[in-house]
């Protein structure tokens, strides 16, 4: 399917808040749908470009487009974040090394956990705000796992410093980049090989699709890569299915407004938190719109909070238009070293000063 692309023959390059609007959809022709097209077929005539659903699908395309462009590279979407996860982790090689946070999203801890305990791979725990000790494990090591901002204690790597590293190395680098998106972040710019997305957070927007997607780099290394993890989602049978990315695409429309939203009020409710007398202390990187924060009362004061408040939603997940916030430490496989009393806001785009006093009469009401 033919995409409308910012190519050569656009005057110069088009903002990431235009493509989103732009990109994923057909050329336009009199009588033509404006929107993406939703394909719903698991078998094609003979002789196309795709003989069976499991190879491809215009919608995936739209979206990969659309994604590909903003990340700067080429997309592969997937059935939910942690196939996107199990995509990645499968350039490992059996018995290999990674390298990986010491705290990171819980998916991706026990998955590594699982691989160790198989003997199917060697695993590097490290603090990723200390870069000559991420530097010193790379040695040997086959792939580096970054988060920046992890999840959910928010921590900032060097990204671009511990990309060159591993390369000097030859290890391979992949970086989750849910929390920041490629508005604030671009990894393949920074050097990585592999970026991962669960789409179902910032990118589609609404809570309503489980989706994910890898992105490598357009280069020679790169496009080996992204046959491998082609070739992964075809015969692991880990594809999305074309309402979800549908309805990715169509999130993805309004990714720049709404994050435009959640970041600022997530910059104004970390100021007002830090004077909180029920909150010890605030964890926010001074961007995105994910707030940690850890409050009087241990795991009990957290989970008082959690079930005081009525317009943020008590739930997991982040990203969508709904202001969220949740103990995490109630979660399996939820690293040791998050803490039992703290509580990740996801915050969403409704008033600020709405989202301010639901939570601060949620803090009273736990310290109370």
């Amino acid at each position: 399917m033919a995409l409308v692309t910012d190519g050569p023959s656009s005057p110069e390059p088009l903002a990431p808040a235009t493509r989103l609007v732009a990109l994923g959809r057909e050329p336009a022709s009199p009588g033509a749908q404006v929107g993406a097209p939703l394909v719903l077929t698991s078998t094609y005539h003979a002789d196309g470009a795709v003989s069976y659903g499991r190879g491809g699908n215009p919608t995936w395309s739209a979206l990969e487009e659309a994604l590909g462009s903003l990340e700067g590279g080429d997309a592969l979407v997937l059935a939910s974040g942690m196939a996107a996860v199990s995509a990645a982790f499968s350039l490992l090689p059996h018995g290999g090394t990674v390298v990986v946070p010491d705290a990171a999203y819980n998916g991706v801890m026990a998955t590594v956990g699982d691989l160790e305990a198989e003997g199917a791979a060697t695993v590097r725990r490290v603090d990723l705000t200390d870069t000559a000790a991420v530097v010193a494990a790379l040695e040997g090591a086959d792939l580096l796992w970054l988060e920046s901002p992890t999840n959910p204690l928010l921590e900032v790597a060097e990204v671009a410093t511990l990309a060159a590293a591993a390369r000097e190395r030859g290890v391979l680098t992949v970086v989750d980049n849910t929390f920041a998106t490629p508005l604030l972040q671009r990894p393949l710019e920074d050097g990585a090989d592999v970026v991962v997305h669960s789409v179902t957070k910032y990118l589609a927007g609404h809570s309503d699709v489980l989706l994910g997607a890898v992105v490598t780099a357009p280069t020679e290394a790169g496009r080996a890569l992204h046959d491998r993890l082609h070739r992964y989602r075809r015969l692991r049978g880990a594809i999305a299915g074309p309402m979800e990315s549908w309805l990715a695409l169509r999130g993805m429309r309004t990714l720049h407004l709404r994050l435009e939203r959640a970041c600022a009020s997530a910059v104004e409710l970390a100021r007002r938190l830090e004077g909180h007398p029920a909150v010890t202390r605030v964890r926010y990187p001074g961007f995105g719109a994910i707030v940690s924060i850890e409050v009087v009362g241990g795991a009990d004061g957290a989970e008082r909070v959690s079930a005081a408040t009525r317009l943020w939603v008590h739930a997991t997940s982040l990203g969508g238009v709904e202001s969220l916030l949740e103990r995490r430490k109630r979660q399996p496989d939820e690293p040791l070293k998050v803490p039992d009393e703290l509580l990740r806001l996801s915050v969403g785009v409704e008033d600020v000063d709405d989202l301010w006093r639901d939570l601060a009469a949620a803090l009273e009401h736990a310290a109370g």
